[in-house]
């Protein structure tokens, strides 16, 4: 079987969905791998390396994507966008990617079209077996560690206590909003730094996980958060009246807090708002907010995608929606191997050829097309 791998070409993007690791392994299990030129140039991987783990080096996007199955990081470019990734990809064969499925459903009719089978790995349930091929783990992982260090960087004070022979320096005081894998890394990261951190989550459950890694956890209604997690560990859309005392609830902490991190998401829906512009306002001059939710449309307001936005009152708003990109070579390293344990599942051993189980949860859970229609539950129709 012949495996391509697609250099990346969004703005932003440094990753790679393969590195000479996972081609090693690739090999071994007896596929063939063709990495188009520079495809790791942004991850500091170089085509040489690829080619020593025992790939071929495709001079295009369009040889590499002439493969049983292909490999990406982020959903497939369009003629429309500049380059017709869509275009390259063969009929009948086999995609995987973050395709931003929910989202994207023009897409997804595109690439059902195109006769491709796609495989979109955000979809991945959050079951035990899956945590090895859960990409959004383990990217959201590296972004709330690089949310606090960018916070820092940013920050004009010390994170930590400093008792001097000059006097003391107060640590700095850290809020994170919502702890799933992206905050609760934010919170070990801004511990870790000799803050002082507190959190909030609509999800009562993680109360104990914050408190482990040393966070201060704020309750808002006990027993609406206890009934705010969803099946597949996400976190509910919250009613009006919640919303509105969590407001109150955190904002007298948002005006104490020297960085705030906000991770909260919905799939497939626009994220919801959790500082109000009236909010930022009563922080102090050169406080910092990452809004880790700029993607989808952020969680604070005065968010700016792609920018540090600087308020009025002095407050820089950092808004990158690609926060695990900053971490190019790692990112690539755990995304990379998230989709080597998934493709391990549909290969015959031995041989290297595919034999799907179309019946197991996690080929179900992430196929959105396949014969030429949009087949996920939540898309089709």
């Amino acid at each position: 079987m012949q495996i391509g791998v697609l250099k990346e070409r969004r703005a932003g993007e440094t990753r790679v969905a393969a590195t000479p690791d996972t081609v090693k392994k690739l090999v071994a299990a007896g596929c063939k791998v063709a990495v188009e030129t520079g495809a790791g140039a942004s991850s500091q991987i170089s085509d040489a390396l690829f080619q020593e783990a025992g790939a071929t080096i495709a001079p295009n996007a369009a040889a590499a994507a002439a493969a049983d199955v292909v490999f990406k990081i982020q959903k497939p470019m369009t003629a429309a966008e500049g380059v017709d990734e869509v275009g390259y990809l063969k009929s009948g064969s086999i995609l995987m990617a973050h395709l931003s499925a929910q989202t994207s459903k023009d897409l997804m009719q595109a690439l059902a079209a195109q006769g491709v089978t796609t495989f979109a790995l955000e979809l991945m349930p959050r079951i035990s077996r899956a945590q090895a091929m859960d990409v959004l783990s383990s990217q959201s992982n590296l972004a709330g560690y690089k949310a606090v260090v960018d916070a820092a960087a940013t920050f004009g004070r010390a994170m930590p206590m400093m008792m001097t022979a000059a006097g003391t320096i107060a640590p700095a005081r850290v809020l994170v909003f919502g702890a799933g894998v992206a905050g609760l890394q934010a919170i070990a990261t801004a511990k870790r730094m000799g803050a002082v951190v507190y959190a909030t989550d609509v999800r009562y459950a993680t109360k104990e996980q914050v408190e482990s890694l040393g966070g201060k956890f704020i309750v808002v209604d006990e027993e609406k958060m206890k009934a705010a997690q969803t099946a597949g560990g996400y976190a509910k859309e919250m009613d009006d009246d919640f919303k509105r005392k969590q407001a109150e609830a955190v904002r007298a902490e948002v005006a104490k807090s020297d960085i705030v991190i906000t991770t909260a998401l919905i799939p497939g829906k626009p994220a919801p708002r959790l500082v109000a512009g009236d909010v930022v306002a009563l922080m102090k001059a050169g406080s910092v907010i990452v809004d880790l939710a700029a993607e989808a449309g952020g969680n604070v307001e005065g968010t700016v995608k792609d920018q540090a936005a600087v308020t009025a009152n002095g407050v820089t708003i950092l808004g990158y929606t690609n926060m695990a990109a900053r971490l190019g070579r790692d990112a690539s390293s755990l995304f990379s191997k998230n989709i080597l344990n998934f493709i391990t599942l549909m290969l015959e051993k031995g041989t290297g050829n595919l034999k799907i189980n179309w019946d197991d949860e996690l080929v179900k859970g992430t196929l959105v097309t396949k014969d030429g229609k949009i087949v996920h539950p939540s898309l089709a129709g």
